[in-house]
């Protein structure tokens, strides 16, 4: 069989296997959301934190509640590594530099998984399992949460009430992640990623030299870290290790993973504001620009860029034998494309085209299909912004879902837009005006360095995690600016959505007419796949011609 029909083969499975889930597993999360009882373990679990289950918030309360958790997740994962040395299972590893735990506290809770250090010669397992592992499982509830109130938003009618936080996070935990999670790890295990507490294997390499290879509870945070859209890896070679990702089976699983919540969520958001057809409308256009995006990395590695590469066949610098030009860019696409950070190569080794569509892909805000939770609520963000932009087309005052865009909302979306450019482009301005940041840049002669600091800074303000390996970021200047960089990209975008939900829950249904634009038809599809590119397009198009574009033509 060829390279190019055992490709195509492995996305129409993985696309069958999606469809297989869609409408189960969104109309489960739907029933989730939407039902008035508790189950034993959440009854438990309330009385032990004083929360009542059948008080809603308002959005303030909402907002308040989700930054103080996050804030105190913040500050105990950063103490448990700082303690690392005198903790149990630390494997007589070091506490954690200040700027470094700084960093990775901000990183893992704000969903980015940004890793600045080698894993398994940094971190032991307790902090692995019971720091990262865990803040994996809660970063994803989180973003859930704020997509399901952005959803109630749109379905309530003349109240100030989007649920309760507390609630909403327990019942994602319990119900959704967990469940999966386990399923998913005996599936991984099945296919070989290892799961154990070893402290390491002492082999010896085939050029006899003696190396100790280390064993962790891999299987179980590999998982979650994809199916929470997390990205961070056991081992310093994420995804490309064997330990982590031994064969193809593993590879498809685990893309799998990475899209099945953002998908199916879709479904959910279609069943809770009554209209199936919205949801559809809104996967239409993730699909479209997953699948853009698929074509264009494949190609650009595929062809490669120079005479060797293309001499070779394919650009296969840094990209493992075992998965090859295909599935190394099916992986790169949906890992860019759904704020998951994971590799299973190396895309800083990527053509620079095909390096730049992973670059451009998370500047799109990982809406396709986007992170847990994120890519739902980034993408409403900017379903509300077309119908506004058709609205001025033709006159009319906008409506998405029967509810009215006023000045308010629109206010709310534009902040919202200009949050992460703001930081990414200031960012990474800073860093190549500092020398000290400049240090730290690997090709300092090409546009490929720039492409380093700019994919840094898009990473981080996207919550994505992804890094071209080029760039030293473990200095305080980059320990601290990106760590400021991803609070400040997933928690300033949350409570603007927040903001966005409550006042919407707070408007009375207008009634549909035949002037209103019809939001499920393949016209609104076509109109938010523009607004969607052009809105990126406008944005970043100056940097990318000063990084990727130069270097690629």
């Amino acid at each position: 069989m060829s390279d190019t029909a055992a490709g195509l083969l492995q996305v129409g499975f993985l696309l069958l296997c999606l469809a297989a889930v869609y409408r189960p597993l969104g109309g489960y999360m739907a029933r989730v959301y939407t039902s008035d009882k508790d189950l034993r373990i959440e009854r438990a679990t309330y009385k032990v934190f004083g929360v009542d289950s059948k008080a809603d918030q308002t959005w303030g309360v909402y907002a308040r509640s989700l930054i103080a958790f996050s804030a105190l997740s913040v500050v105990l994962l950063y103490l448990l590594q700082r303690l690392q040395h005198w903790l149990p299972l630390s494997l007589g590893l070091p506490n954690v530099e200040s700027g470094l735990a700084f960093n990775t506290a901000a990183s893992f809770v704000s969903n980015t998984n940004w890793q600045n250090y080698s894993p398994e010669v940094t971190l032991g397992h307790l902090v692995q399992f019971a720091g990262l592992a865990v803040q994996n499982f809660l970063s994803a509830a989180v973003g859930i949460t704020v997509a399901i109130a952005l959803i109630r938003g749109f379905a309530r009618a003349k109240t100030d009430r989007l649920g309760n936080f507390w609630v909403d996070l327990t019942r994602t935990v319990l119900r959704v992640l967990v469940p999966i999670a386990i399923i998913g790890t005996l599936v991984l295990v099945a296919t070989g990623v290892v799961q154990n507490f070893s402290g390491g294997h002492e082999v010896t390499s085939v050029v006899g030299q003696s190396q100790t290879i280390p064993g962790g509870p891999v299987a179980g945070q590999e998982v979650i870290k994809e199916l929470g859209t997390n990205g961070g890896g056991f081992y310093n070679a994420n995804s490309a290790h064997p330990f982590e990702n031994p064969n193809g089976l593993s590879n498809l699983f685990e893309i799998f993973l990475l899209l099945m919540i953002p998908v199916c969520l879709t479904r959910t958001f279609g069943l809770m504001v009554k209209d199936k057809r919205q949801g559809y409308a809104i996967l239409g256009v993730m699909g479209t620009l997953w699948a853009a995006f698929t074509f264009s990395a494949t190609f650009f590695e595929n062809r490669g860029a120079g005479t060797a590469t293309q001499a070779a066949g394919a650009a296969m610098e840094g990209k493992e034998t075992r998965f090859g030009e295909w599935a190394s860019a099916l992986f790169a696409t949906s890992t860019t494309g759904t704020s998951t950070g994971a590799v299973n190569s190396a895309h800083d080794s990527f053509t620079a085209l095909g390096g730049g569509t992973a670059l451009f892909h998370m500047m799109l805000g990982e809406v396709s299909p986007g992170g847990t939770g994120t890519g739902l609520y980034g993408m409403l963000i900017l379903a509300v912004l077309a119908v506004f932009v058709a609205g001025l087309m033709v006159g009319r005052t906008p409506e998405y879902l029967k509810k009215k865009i006023t000045a308010r909302e629109m206010k709310l979306v534009s902040l919202y837009i200009l949050t992460t450019p703001t930081l990414v482009l200031a960012g990474a301005s800073i860093a190549m005006g500092l020398a000290v940041a400049r240090a730290s840049i690997l090709n300092t002669d090409s546009p490929h360095g720039f492409s380093e600091v700019l994919y840094a800074f898009t990473s981080a303000g996207n919550n994505n995690g992804s890094a071209f390996g080029g760039l030293s970021g473990n200095i305080p200047f980059y320990n601290t600016a990106l760590g400021l960089v991803m609070l400040l990209g997933r928690f300033v975008p949350i409570v603007l959505v927040l903001a966005l939900a409550g006042s919407l829950a707070r408007q009375q249904p207008v009634p549909v007419t035949q002037g209103t634009l019809p939001t499920h038809k393949a016209l609104f599809v076509t109109l938010l796949v523009g607004t969607v590119l052009i809105v990126t397009g406008l944005t970043y198009f100056p940097a990318l011609t000063l990084g990727p574009l130069a270097e690629g033509l």
